[in-house]
């Protein structure tokens, strides 16, 4: 069996930045151990799974060790793939998914915009413990959303600096941990962890912004906004909130192509 694979860099103009995904395009959908073996192998943060259906492409993502149900960078990295590989007519697809319909579409020089659900958050009186034990700080807020925390820091230079461990973080039950602070050249930025996930920082995280993004526009008065997370790779994104729904723009890059080869 010879599956093909495509690695882009998400949220970024160039190869060696933004965050790494593994994009197969399916015929048909292959037993999900071996999707996950799959995942696993290529040790991305993300491995998008596409199989074509009535009505849309159906998309799924595994990290190393589990399928995740919303992922935002593979998402636009299968976008990039669609358009630029595979010939996609239009400038919009429509990927069903477990958390509905995920649109991606054509923007402004040959950048994509995810069109993704709102996360609604609730405000923690009573923060877990891990998180400020995780991360050696104290946050000023700490928030719950769909699924993860969203903890407010009072600067980028203290989130610049974090150096979590890891090991505590995993106890927290949900998908990770968002920290997030003002940003010094753009309206916010961002660093997030999925230890429970296999993933101890994720360079960018597209999904983490349907969070923040309506955080940050109650904050500071405006629905666009631009935001950078600040991994080790960094990855650069304009956000805007529309109503239940975040439209996320950013550019990908393809780094590799090739074909996975499975004994029959």
């Amino acid at each position: 069996m010879k599956i093909p694979i495509y690695q882009v860099d998400a949220f970024s103009k160039r190869p060696f930045s933004g965050n790494p995904a593994a994009v197969c395009p399916l015929d048909a959908w292959l037993p999900d151990g071996l999707m996950q073996q799959i995942a696993a192998e290529n040790n991305l943060a993300e491995t998008a799974f596409i199989v074509e259906e009535a009505g849309g492409l159906r998309i799924r993502w595994f990290t190393p060790t589990v399928e995740v149900d919303l992922c935002g960078h593979a998402t636009l990295a299968s976008g990039h793939v669609y358009f630029n590989h595979l010939n996609y007519p239009g400038k919009e697809i429509l990927f069903l998914s477990k958390s509905g319909p995920l649109m991606v579409s054509r923007a402004e020089a040959g950048a994509l915009t995810l069109d993704f659900p709102c996360d609604h958050i609730e405000k923690l009186p009573d923060p877990p413990p891990e998180i400020e034990a995780g991360l050696g700080v104290r946050a000023t807020e700490v928030y719950k959303g769909r699924s993860d925390y969203m903890a407010i820091i009072d600067s980028q230079k203290i989130i610049e600096q974090l150096k979590p461990d890891f090991k505590i973080l995993s106890h927290l039950n949900g998908r990770g941990l968002i920290v997030t602070a003002r940003g010094e050249e753009v309206d916010f930025v961002s660093r997030a962890f999925f230890p429970q996930s296999g993933i101890e920082e994720d360079p960018v995280t597209g999904s983490a912004h349907t969070t923040l993004t309506p955080f940050w526009a109650g904050i500071i008065g405006k629905n666009k906004l631009k935001a950078i997370q600040l991994s080790s790779r960094k990855g650069w994104l304009n956000c805007e909130l529309a109503g239940e729904r975040v439209l996320i723009t950013g550019h990908a890059v393809t780094y590799m192509m090739g074909v996975v080869e499975i004994p029959d």
